[in-house]
């Protein structure tokens, strides 16, 4: 009986050793750091894991060019905003397009792929500016509008209009956070955070076994984005997190300050209060969308929004003028992300 015994508990040891030991295994496993460009942003990524998953990360962000990039002529969206009936939607571009319209919906249309147009009209840092009239607004403002594009059960586009332009460029890089940090998890990968171009997908803890740190810019007038301080700084281990500011990216006329955010109901860059929209989220394509509506709908009715969805959580950076009308700037945030501001 004795021996019986002795052969469990050495059996039991033996087994927790081997536990020990893939547990010392599984801390002592690396941290990979991958960086690069696309999409024509950069992008890093950091990861615990064995293996260098990079080319297979380069591919998917291959494969994600074919559906979402308005650059790539062959691209999913491109042959549907050139109306080829033939092309099919895959699951990128089903889930962008399904997101797309659940936060249009949700903002009363703040959000909106189909903006792609008015943008256009107003030129790339708004060079057209001064050849914008309110005629040409008004042509275009006919044919944009998210309940205008219609996508079926079998992944074929529908438009009203044949003109109706999408572009998913205000969501496609926190899906593809999203994309990179599921293949990932796929891999068995735990400990992550995914970067691309400002829009972030993490989860776990980074090398130093503490929670992710994410920094929030100061809102500064520097249109050369030389110079950057942080205002505050969110740490997290879980979830999606995008910005969206407009104190870098405006113009002035008559002696107004206008963003670099097309209002899709005006036709016009936004003059809202919000200057940084920081969005926290499930995933980061669900924050992505939701940090550029935010600045279309401005604070009031952004933190409508909010009351009504408990799944978001926001910092906002808002316009805050002195009595003498000098520039200014408070901190307005979910009470939800205290605990995300302390380490």
């Amino acid at each position: 009986m004795k021996k019986i015994i002795y052969i469990i508990v050495a059996i039991g040891l033996v087994a927790l050793a081997m536990c020990r030991t893939k547990d010392a295994e599984s801390h002592e496993l690396s941290y990979h750091k991958l960086e690069g460009t696309v999409f024509h942003t950069i992008y890093h990524i950091t990861y615990q894991g064995e293996r260098d998953y990079h080319d297979d990360i380069k591919r998917l962000f291959k494969e994600f060019d074919g559906s979402l990039s308005m650059f790539n002529d062959t691209s999913i969206i491109t042959r549907m905003n050139n109306c080829d009936t033939s092309v099919v939607a895959n699951r990128y571009f089903r889930q962008v397009f399904t997101k797309a319209m659940e936060v249009s919906e949700a903002t009363d249309g703040a959000f909106d792929i189909t903006v792609a147009p008015l943008v256009n009209l107003w030129g790339f840092g708004f060079k057209n500016s001064d050849n914008v009239s309110q005629a040409a607004i008004d042509s275009i403002l006919q044919f944009v509008g998210y309940k205008t594009v219609h996508l079926d059960d079998e992944g074929r586009l529908h438009k009203d209009d044949p003109r109706t332009i999408m572009d998913a460029s205000s969501i496609a890089k926190g899906y593809m956070s999203d994309v990179v940090a599921d293949f990932l998890r796929e891999q068995g990968v735990e400990n992550y955070m995914v970067e691309i171009g400002g829009e972030v997908a993490l989860n776990g803890v980074n090398p130093k076994g503490s929670r992710w740190s994410i920094g929030i810019n100061k809102p500064t007038d520097d249109s050369t984005q030389v110079n950057s301080e942080l205002q505050d700084i969110l740490y997290m281990s879980e979830g999606g997190v995008a910005t969206s500011g407009n104190y870098r990216n405006f113009y002035y006329k008559d002696g107004k300050k206008y963003a670099h955010t097309i209002d899709p109901h005006t036709g016009y860059p936004i003059q809202q209060d919000i200057l940084s929209s920081t969005v926290i989220a499930r995933d980061c394509m669900t924050a992505d969308a939701y940090a550029t509506a935010f600045m279309v709908l401005g604070k009031e009715k952004a933190m409508e929004v909010l009351a009504k969805d408990t799944t978001l959580m926001a910092y906002f950076i808002v316009d805050a003028p002195d009595a003498d009308g000098n520039g200014g700037y408070e901190i307005v945030y979910s009470p939800a992300l205290e605990q995300r501001l302390r380490r």
